[in-house]
């Protein structure tokens, strides 16, 4: 196999030295007791390729919902395994998990690493398959196996034995996907964790979308890629000052606003969580021909839905979203955009509120729906935000508190 080992590593070396190439069920020690698990795949259109880690005892069973790590619950609660969002590099998309042996409790001695194809393809359609353990002392490439059919993959199983660290290269198929790993491991399908506020799984006809595309209300909606940060950016023809602000809907049924002037009750918030949610600046009037604000969106466990609303205040004297030609476009700045036109909007200058959209945060990506929603005319009052029976979010126009006049 052609393993080379070396002795303990000094707290300031940096220099991999250590190598192996393990085929499917092969061994080996890793030689430190944290790292990385990579796994790679080719970017191709259509596949949706997704990683979890389950953190097991000595029976190779989870001992309940915590133990699962994946993109909406991305840390173990000691710490010992944390998911990072995948990313594309150089042509490839990049799945990791990082593991630290010496946070491990007693009880817990092992860590799965399993894919999923969440698109409806299978994994003999996934090109370019590979996965290597990255620590100090070296890299450890896994080999993988073939595949044809199966919707589900266990890569790898990172352990202690006898107070080292080792890799087991493990390549195994499931034709059930994330149900059979689940199974596997002792842990009930319908206690998969999903956090209680969040939206429920998409329905099946939801297009997974790349590229620049238009949605309209009425559309049908779509999912993008969640990548590290999403840009919902509102741009309008000059003329008049419109403002934009983002109403938040938290995992745990709180609301709130993100907006560079206030309302009753409601003080200025430009930065919310440690810029999770972030506007980027009120532009005022000038003379440019388009002018455009922008909120910045990093999607973490604990928001459930980002809902961008566009408001011309009474004292601006006009607001026709329609004349203006208003629209939102949402990036994730790694190759798709969604727009949506303010298309419904009439001459009406005392409509002074819209909401193109919402922005849901779900496990298989990011929902974006169409909505161009209108307040009643004359109504300085805001949206608020209300959690729908089938999980996704409601917005009732003039329900919030009252603007103030900027």
């Amino acid at each position: 196999m052609g393993y080379a080992t070396r002795g303990a590593l000094n707290s300031d070396e940096r220099v991999m030295t250590q190598t192996a190439n393990l085929i499917p069920g092969a061994n080996a020690a890793i030689g430190a007791s944290a790292g990385r698990l990579i796994v790679r795949h080719r970017s191709t259109p259509g596949i949706d390729v997704n990683l979890t880690a389950f953190v097991l005892n000595d029976e190779g069973r989870a001992t309940g919902d915590p133990d699962i790590v994946f993109y909406n619950q991305s840390r173990h609660p000691t710490g010992m395994a944390q998911f990072s969002a995948p990313k594309d590099v150089k042509g490839y998309k990049e799945h990791a998990i990082a593991f630290d042996f010496s946070r491990a409790p007693k009880h817990l001695t092992r860590i799965a690493i399993t894919l999923t194809e969440d698109s409806g393809a299978d994994f003999g359609k996934v090109p370019g398959l590979q996965a290597s353990v990255l620590t100090q002392a070296g890299e450890i490439q896994l080999a993988p196996g073939t595949f044809s059919t199966e919707k589900g993959i266990i890569v790898a199983e990172l352990y202690l034995r006898q107070g080292a660290a080792k890799v087991r290269s493990i390549w195994q198929g499931y034709a059930s996907g994330l149900a059979g790993l689940c199974d596997a491991y002792g842990i009930e399908v319908a206690d998969t964790p999903e956090p209680p506020a969040a939206p429920p799984s998409p329905p099946v006809n939801l297009r997974k979308v790349s590229g620049s595309i238009n949605l309209s209300k009425g559309d049908t909606s779509v999912i993008i890629e969640k990548t590290e940060c999403i840009l919902a950016t509102v741009s309008w023809t000059s003329g008049t000052d419109y403002d934009v602000y983002a109403l938040v809907h938290t995992k745990d049924g709180r609301e709130v606003h993100v907006a560079a002037f206030p309302a009753k009750g409601v003080s200025v918030l430009m930065n919310y969580d440690n810029g999770a949610v972030r506007h980027l600046g009120d532009v005022g009037r000038d003379d440019q021909k388009t002018k455009t604000e922008t909120i910045e969106i990093r999607l973490n466990d604990n928001i459930a839905a980002v809902v961008p609303v566009v408001y011309s205040a009474q004292s601006n004297g006009t607001g026709s979203f329609h004349r203006y030609q208003v629209s939102m476009r949402i990036d994730n700045q790694q190759g798709t955009d969604v727009t949506i036109p303010a298309k419904n909007a009439n001459n009406n200058d005392q409509i002074y509120t819209c909401v193109p959209g919402v922005i849901r945060n779900t496990v298989h990506g990011v929902v974006i729906e169409a909505l161009e929603l209108y307040s009643k005319p004359r109504s300085e009052n805001r949206p608020k935000l209300t959690l729908k029976k089938d999980g996704g979010i409601q917005v009732k126009m003039d329900a919030g508190p009252r603007n103030d006049y900027k």
